[in-house]
């Protein structure tokens, strides 16, 4: 085994390992099963061997070599012998395959659920780089195939090395000299195996990324449908996902190649080894060396003992990718870029006013990628505050930072003169309510969009109310099963205002002291965006709000505009302040049609 193989299954046992401890009990139970079932396969020969030796030789009305007893008698026993073996052999098999299949279920389910809580944790930038359909592929299917090669895989696996270890023995207890020719090819099929099971790992490594990449290509491309149709794409992705699937088909049929040459080569070795037991024992059985029972036991367990090495064949290609897909779960539960809780860490004071402060904020996404240099900004308790600047200027990420999505690699962001870090994050993110840009639409009914997330259970009243502040109770109440009214996947049944309301009487909900709007607009037409305007005006009302947008229009009825530009704050004032000053943020403003000044603020 290669030292790359080696720490590749000391890695993976050392993450799986702690999830058995539970099962400890259960586990020993099914491999007490197991090595039971392997000595009663071991077993069954034996009464075929007795009726050989003291039954079919003996002419009727003759003695019967075994002590005298009737040969009907002895045929008898050996018949029940046999049935009694075949019987506790199947009953243990059965208890081991049960017991291994609770197991394998009940941990590679702790696991699932724990790489996906990991997942979730992990922050933004990591995600920013990483594909969702491969991540999905790790999730799910990874860790599927886990769970199905520990019961059709593993547990065969050990039992045939258990049963192979067996009849060695037993074959060298009867007699040594016709064990070794039996045994001859074996040096031969190791290094074969060796050989081919390194290459077969290395093909299951190569299919197990080429599915991520199809999986990645298919769900961006479906995700993106109305996109795709609109700018007639389908033949470039279908071309791309073609390509990922010529790649995948390629490397699983490399595999099946492999295996399917691992499993013949057995067989080629297994036939030389029976005919070598056959010409040698049958010389030894001529000679009285030994009896035809004895042969009859050798052959059995030959053909016996060359299925392990059969079934290492068939399992090895499946054991080689499932340990190809435990590395790649391993691999996500080693990505260590979540952001935590501080040890120490508190819960956010109830009644905070919703002071947030950032001060001499540094943070670059990558090394070359610099966002903010040294930003200091503060936002007073009830104040509205729009950021505003070019496109890749930081505003979603000064959201983030608020929202501790992500740390700055030096300065802080404080809440109320506390810093984020040393406030628990459950606790810190359940006082700042999120409008984002793509609001989160799941499967299921209106009332239950609306109170997503929110930890308790409102009255329909409060549902009403945070519904008519977002000017879309009227809407709701059009529809034939009102707030029951079951949504299509995504949201898809509602226009993209609608969607954003929806966000924004879920903001309205959560009643909490700060609330960020990220780009509440963007991507509606005129009617949508003023309806949206409206209830960003409504919900907004006595709150701390950081609105990040690219309108400048709804950007000028805040109370404060904050232009950020070369990672810092470039401008600072309320609208008649800006445009006077004639910056970057008055020449974007004209060009957008604001030369009037609002008459009222929001």
């Amino acid at each position: 085994m290669s030292t790359a193989r080696i720490s590749g299954l000391r890695s993976v046992l050392r993450h799986l390992g702690p999830y058995l401890k539970g099962h400890r009990l259960m586990l020993a139970g099914a491999v007490m099963a197991l090595i039971l079932s392997t000595v009663m396969r071991l077993a069954e020969p034996w009464p075929l061997k007795f009726i050989i030796d003291a039954v079919v030789p003996v002419p009727a009305g003759d003695t019967p070599a075994a002590a005298g007893l009737d040969p009907m008698l002895l045929l008898a026993l050996c018949a029940g012998g046999l049935l009694v073996a075949v019987l506790l052999r199947a009953g243990f098999h059965y208890l081991a395959t049960v017991g291994f299949a609770l197991v394998g279920n009940k941990v590679l389910a702790n696991v699932r659920s724990d790489l996906f809580r990991h997942l979730q944790s992990l922050s933004l930038g990591f995600h920013a780089k990483s594909r969702t359909g491969d991540l999905t592929i790790r999730l799910v299917s990874d860790v599927g195939m886990l769970k199905d090669t520990l019961v059709t895989a593993a547990m065969p696996l050990i039992a045939n090395i258990l049963i192979f270890c067996g009849m060695v023995g037993v074959m060298l207890w009867l007699d040594w000299r016709l064990a070794l020719v039996a045994l001859a090819p074996l040096p031969v099929l190791w290094l074969l195996s060796r050989l081919l099971t390194v290459r077969i790992r290395e093909v299951s490594r190569t299919q197990r990324k080429r599915q991520g990449a199809l999986a990645s290509t298919s769900s961006e491309a479906l995700a993106g449908i109305r996109s795709v149709q609109a700018l007639g794409l389908e033949e470039r992705t279908n071309s791309a996902f073609s390509g990922a699937n010529a790649k995948e088909m390629a490397a699983g049929l490399r595999g099946a190649r492999l295996t399917a040459g691992l499993e013949r080569s057995v067989d080629v070795l297994a036939g030389l080894g029976l005919v070598g037991v056959l010409w040698f024992g049958t010389l030894q059985v001529m000679s009285g060396q030994i009896s035809p029972g004895d042969l009859l036991i050798f052959v059995s367990y030959l053909k016996h003992t060359f299925r392990p090495v059969r079934g290492y064949a068939k399992y090895a290609a499946r054991l080689a990718k499932a340990l190809a897909a435990a590395e790649r779960v391993v691999d996500l539960m080693d990505q260590d870029d979540a952001v935590r809780d501080r040890p120490g860490a508190r819960p956010a004071p109830v009644d905070m006013p919703g002071r947030l402060t950032f001060d001499a904020v540094h943070f670059a996404h990558e090394e070359t990628q610099t966002v903010f240099d040294g930003l200091d900004l503060s936002l007073t308790p009830g104040q509205r505050i729009a950021v505003v600047g070019p496109s890749g200027a930081g505003k979603s990420t000064l959201a983030a930072l608020a929202l501790r999505l992500h740390d700055p690699q030096a300065g802080r962001v404080a809440l109320d003169g506390i810093d984020l870090r040393d406030i628990t994050l459950s606790s810190l993110r359940a006082r700042i309510a999120l409008v984002p840009q793509e609001p989160l639409i799941v499967s299921g009914t209106i009332a239950e969009n609306l109170v997503l997330g929110l930890g308790r259970d409102p009255a329909q009243d409060e549902i009403e109310e945070a519904a008519r502040r977002a000017y879309l109770h009227d809407f709701i109440e059009g529809l034939e099963d009102g707030y029951d009214t079951v949504l299509a996947e995504r949201g898809a049944s509602l226009s993209g205002g609608q969607r954003q309301r929806m966000s924004l009487a879920r903001a309205f909900l959560r009643r909490t002291p700060i609330l960020i709007l990220d780009e509440p607009t963007t991507g509606l037409d005129s009617e949508s965006a003023a309806a949206v305007t409206e209830a960003v005006e409504a919900i907004s009302e006595g709150r701390t709000t950081l609105l990040v947008t690219h309108d400048l229009l709804l950007a000028a009825r805040c109370d404060r505009i904050v232009t950020i530009a070369g990672g810092r704050v470039a401008e600072d004032g309320d609208l008649e302040t800006l445009r006077q000053t004639g910056g970057w943020f008055a020449l974007n403003f004209r060009r957008q049609g604001g030369e009037a000044p609002h008459a009222r603020a929001i």
